[in-house]
């Protein structure tokens, strides 16, 4: 019987180095995490969720594929790294940050293949190192050649289609060019930059609301970037309002205007309202029409006269409600005037006037609430 090579002695003990590293993969895997999260530029901008579920879930995957191939026992590939590369080719990570990712995870597990060795394993680290290497090398590739493929295919078709529904030219048609599926209706996103800013600031922003949307919509996130920043259409029960907490100190939150489409056709006019929201609000945040109805109203045409006089419908079974806020308002903000003119007590007045904030959520006595109540009943009176 010939002697076994030493070769093979060298991949026994590197197998057994191997399988001694598999009950550490979920450790080695959050430590992988940490690094990026501390090391790669970009990352830290992901949400959480993104960081702690799907970078997780790549280097545990991509740690174990590569213990079983030294233990030489079959592995299957699922594509999860690449699957993972085009959605953040999609939320704009930098290819060399995501390269960056894998040699941070190939630094781990060779630092953790020399802790758990032994004094007589130096061949067998060594070999493991080099076996290292050349899995990063190929997954970098495919990485790379996905990420790529992914950016350019998916970039050319999501801009096309987004265009095509804030334009309302015929998205239909350019969906079933391209194979993307069309929603029954729209969260509408307008996306600038905070203050104003360049054409860097205005990507960021955008970059911003991608990162935490995309994963989130599961690909059905569309996105349409221009020089203020651009649109981000998602699907209509899409938690919006979620998108600011929680936030980590130094984040540049941008402005984001939020308009509804009841269907595609819908878009267009979603489009240009969500627009004028960002536009009036003018500070950081996620902003309804409901934020920002008075400036929206008086800053434009009138298309919001109703959901104007919409504001007092909460007050329409209380019949005593209404007179006392018109009687409030006419009398100057006097409440003994307004209980004089309606011929009750001043106490009276007030008890009514905090009724009314907590049936519309809008303080009467406030600057905002005297102006908004003031024009919901001009345009109450003019359209009724």
């Amino acid at each position: 019987m010939s002697q076994p090579r030493s070769d093979d002695g060298v991949e026994a003990r590197a197998a057994a180095l191997a399988a001694r590293l598999v009950p550490q993969v979920p450790a080695l895997a959050r430590r992988v995490v940490d690094r990026i999260r501390a090391e790669v530029p970009g990352f830290e901008s992901l949400p959480g969720e993104v960081q702690d579920l799907e970078v997780a879930a790549t280097a545990r995957s991509a740690i174990r594929a590569f213990l079983q191939h030294a233990q030489g026992l079959p592995g299957s590939r699922t594509g999860l790294s690449e699957e993972r590369a085009v959605q953040r080719a999609e939320e704009g990570i930098p290819l060399a940050a995501l390269v960056q990712t894998y040699l941070l995870g190939a630094e781990v597990v060779v630092d953790a293949l020399a802790a758990a060795a032994g004094p007589d394993d130096a061949a067998a680290v060594l070999h493991l190192t080099r076996e290292q290497l050349r899995a990063v090398g190929l997954a970098v590739t495919r990485v790379a050649e996905a990420y790529l493929a992914g950016a350019a295919d998916q970039h050319v078709a999501v801009r096309e289609l987004t265009w095509a529904l804030v334009r309302g030219e015929r998205p239909e048609d350019v969906a079933a060019r391209y194979g993307l599926p069309l929603e029954n209706g729209y969260l509408v996103l307008r996306v600038r930059a905070a203050h104003g800013g360049d054409r860097q600031a205005a990507r960021a922003a955008l970059r911003w609301v991608l990162a935490r949307t995309a994963p989130r919509a599961g690909g059905r996130a569309l996105s349409l970037r221009d020089d203020l920043g651009g649109f981000v259409l998602l699907p209509p029960s899409f938690p919006v309002e979620e998108l600011t907490r929680p936030a980590s100190s130094g984040d540049a939150v941008p402005v984001v205007g939020v308009a509804p489409a009841a269907a595609p056709a819908d878009v267009p006019a979603a489009a240009a309202r969500a627009d004028r929201i960002a536009a009036v609000a003018g500070r950081p945040g996620i902003h309804r029409l409901s934020d920002v109805l008075l400036e929206y109203h008086l800053t434009g045409p009138l298309d919001s006269a109703a959901e104007v006089a919409a504001v007092l419908e909460p007050l329409a079974g209380h019949p005593d409600l209404l007179p006392t806020l018109v009687a409030f308002l006419g009398a100057d903000l006097n409440r003994r005037g307004a209980a004089q003119d309606l011929g009750v007590h001043a106490n009276t007045v007030d008890n009514r006037l905090e009724r009314i904030g907590e049936l519309t959520g809008v303080d009467p006595r406030s600057a905002r609430g005297i102006q908004l109540f003031g024009a919901a009943i001009a345009v109450r009176r003019a359209i009724s």
